[in-house]
């Protein structure tokens, strides 16, 4: 069985990779193909995937290949994770906002519109070919943002693309790990959007234990719901996606990214500059085991500083920078986060056992209000025969009406970008609650239409005026 992961260049790909490896008896993996565009940070990634291969006496086979037909080729799962315009399309999405006194995180609000400008139709393009050459595979989407671009999958009709992000089953690890079980053994109820979902119980052994463990200080102190006032969280009585932070501390939010001396987009170029720089000096193939260590300590002051400005305890980059220590082992063991996602669901529809995640995709009849083609984030059930929501019924009236105003934005979005629509996106971020405002929506969408030109079609007046193409 052939994996492939689209953006396998990444800095995230040896991970994903040692995750497989881990599980690849379990799946029947025989194939890993890594692609990416770029082919110096495709080797670089490429060789350290292989080496970690060889240290963990996988007979999985690391491939690369820069030619996307060859490595969807044969393929039966595809995992999309690229970031069109890298690191600095990231940087003019956050500081373009920031100008506007509003957010530019790349999944919330209008950095996460400009970020679906450049994502959809490149994972639109990379569907396409997969349906041409391997048409019965599975695509899970990481690329964000991940609710929005799946959303334009399914619409295009891409039936087989599921949406991932482990930011939705954030409760349901936390309570794996309170209570010392696996993962799977911990069945929640997730509902929302990606980035914008509530989880209103969990059953351990078909006992409800997230109530109570929402009146634990202790428990909300040592997971994610730390980003949020405990009384907040008693008032809504639910699991809140981290995410969240933005939407209920909003001007907090702006007011603390403004204040730091690099947007995250900046920190983490710099970061991953300062890795393919090291990279290169310690040279992978002739010292694999400093390649490894560099590798392993980049990724730690990358995950410390996550959020930093939400959460007391992190500290910010410059500290990681100064504190940062190597980890003992080498092998990938850290957390699996997106490629846990992922491997879950591979494993499911590969062996049959059930699996339950928190998963993008369309809602049918599963969240009462929604339409049924809807792409939502619901609690699902995965074995040999699919993928299918679990049936949640109403939503809560307040978590309700934040959903409901922000599915409204994202089917403006996706129809402005498919229908190349300067007039419908301003009015897909007039209704985005972070921004509500036609005087901050217009200047928006025509700074990120110029700064991302090479990614969007010009009409004969440069696409600026409203009914004319993008």
């Amino acid at each position: 069985m052939k994996l492939t992961l689209i953006g396998g260049g990444g800095v995230r790909a040896p991970l994903f990779v040692g995750s497989a490896l881990r599980r690849a008896e379990r799946s029947g993996l025989t194939e890993i193909c890594l692609h990416d565009i770029n082919a110096d940070k495709l080797e670089i990634f490429g060789t350290l995937s292989s080496e970690l291969a060889t240290r963990m006496q996988s007979r999985v086979r690391i491939s690369t290949a820069s030619d996307t037909e060859r490595a969807l080729d044969g393929a039966s799962y595809v995992v999309t994770t690229v970031r069109p315009g890298d690191e600095e399309g990231r940087i003019k999405d956050e500081r373009i906002a920031l100008a506007h006194d509003v957010l530019g995180q790349e999944t919330t609000g209008p950095g996460g519109f400009a970020m679906a400008l450049r994502s959809i139709p490149v994972i639109l393009d990379y569907a396409a070919q997969l349906q041409r050459v391997s048409p019965k595979a599975w695509l899970f989407n990481f690329t964000n943002p991940a609710g929005l671009v799946t959303q334009a999958l399914q619409d295009a009709g891409f039936d087989r693309a599921i949406g991932i992000c482990d930011g939705a089953n954030g409760a349901q690890e936390a309570i794996a790990s309170r209570f010392h079980l696996p993962q799977n053994d911990v069945r929640t109820e997730v509902f929302g959007l990606n980035h914008l979902s509530f989880t209103r119980a969990a059953y351990v052994n078909g006992k409800e234990v997230l109530q109570d463990l929402l009146d634990d200080d202790d428990f909300l102190a040592s997971t994610s719901q730390r980003m949020f006032s405990p009384s907040v969280v008693r008032r809504h009585r639910l699991w809140i996606n981290e995410y969240l932070y933005y939407y209920y501390y909003a001007e907090k939010a702006v007011a603390a990214v403004q204040s730091d001396k690099r947007t995250r987009g900046e920190e983490v170029r710099d970061l991953n500059r300062s890795l393919m720089a090291r990279l290169k000096e310690i040279g992978v193939t002739q010292n694999a085991d400093e390649a490894l260590s560099a590798y392993f300590a980049y990724e730690q002051r990358r995950n410390a500083t996550y959020m930093h400005y939400a959460r007391g305890d992190a500290p910010s980059m410059e500290e990681a920078d100064r504190n940062a220590s190597l980890p003992e082992e080498t092998t990938g063991h850290e957390g699996e986060g997106y490629a846990g996602v992922a491997l879950n669901l591979v494993d499911a529809l590969q062996t049959g056992v059930p699996c339950y995640s928190g998963l993008n995709i369309r809602n049918g009849d599963a969240i009462d209000g929604l339409r049924a083609d809807d792409v939502v984030e619901v609690s699902c059930v995965i074995d040999r025969d699919g993928v299918r929501p679990t049936k949640i019924g109403a939503m809560p009236e307040a978590q309700s009406q934040l959903v409901q105003n922000v599915k409204h934005y994202e089917r403006l979005a996706v129809a402005a970008i498919r229908e190349r629509r300067r007039d419908i996106a301003v009015e897909a971020l007039a209704a985005h609650p972070l921004v509500l405002s036609y005087s901050r929506a217009e200047p928006l969408v025509d700074e990120y239409l110029k700064a991302h030109a090479a990614y969007v079609a010009s009409g004969a007046d440069d696409g600026t005026r409203a009914g004319q193409p993008l």
